[in-house]
């Protein structure tokens, strides 16, 4: 695939982090002692999935639509679509650009770019692009709580931003048991709690948005993927429904599993 070189980079840098994260899983200290819990999704229902969509975001909207944003240089875009698989709006990102994370905060939808330096701002409700604004990092993953946007590039690192300006507050480094958790990618907002991939990885990181400490340890590998056999069609997109439930889904995989998190057998 002509793209694909475009995206090895991020695949070889997230490949060295691997032994890091399965010793700090494997060499922890049990749940007593540390806290922190030791999760695996069930499954509640599947449902079908746009197998083209090289997902990089997922976020649900107040109307309980799917807000999707793609990857891959001139293959870019962000659709909203119905849980049953109807497709509402769709808009094309720039074909330069390698599309990354989403999120709504507000009236505004933010969009992230890979390595492109720009972050889109977007109507909501339309999609209608609003402006553009300068990325000082890797785009990886975005949510938004309460004041603020929390950006991933990819590193331990979550910036803490100004949703109204993208302007950088702060940043938070996340670790498991004291130990940095490279490779941090989709994020998904829920109150005080943070949800993120851990890229190439089947594991989901709970944090405390305030302290970076990861609350809960979510292996995700009992997910059936579906996908053509490929490196890079690997778990990534979590979305919070109301009913406390998640939506998890991966990059041209042609299955979304809504879960919900238990303690692992």
């Amino acid at each position: 695939m002509v793209n694909m070189p475009l995206h090895m980079p991020k695949i070889l840098a997230a490949l060295s982090l691997l032994p890091m994260l399965s010793s700090c899983a494997s060499g922890a200290a049990t749940p007593a002692e540390t806290g922190v819990q030791y999760l695996e999704p069930e499954i509640i229902q599947v449902h079908p999935f746009d197998e083209r969509s090289f997902t990089q975001g997922l976020e649900v909207d107040e109307q309980g639509n799917l807000l999707v944003a793609t990857g891959m240089v001139g293959e870019s875009r962000l659709y909203r679509v119905t849980p049953e698989g109807e497709e509402l709006q769709s808009v094309d990102l720039d074909p330069a650009f390698f599309g990354e994370g989403v999120t709504v905060a507000g009236a505004d939808l933010w969009q992230l770019t890979w390595q492109d330096g720009v972050a889109i701002r977007r109507d909501a409700g339309s999609l209608a692009e609003l402006g553009r604004y300068p990325l000082s990092t890797e785009g990886w993953g975005i949510c938004s709580r309460q004041d603020e946007l929390l950006l991933s590039d990819g590193s331990a690192a979550l910036s803490r931003l100004d949703p109204e300006t993208f302007e950088l507050r702060e940043q938070t480094r996340v670790t498991l048991e004291g130990v940095p958790v490279e490779g941090l990618n989709e994020l998904e907002c829920v109150g005080d709690e943070v949800y993120a991939n851990v890229f190439l990885s089947t594991e989901i990181m709970r944090i405390d948005a305030l302290s970076g400490e990861v609350t809960a340890v979510i292996d995700a590998a009992n997910l059936p993927n579906n996908a053509t056999p490929d490196p890079n069609h690997v778990l990534n997109g979590i979305a919070h429904l109301d009913n406390g439930s998640f939506l998890l889904g991966g990059k041209r995989w042609p299955d979304l599993y809504e879960v919900r998190f238990v303690p692992s057998a």
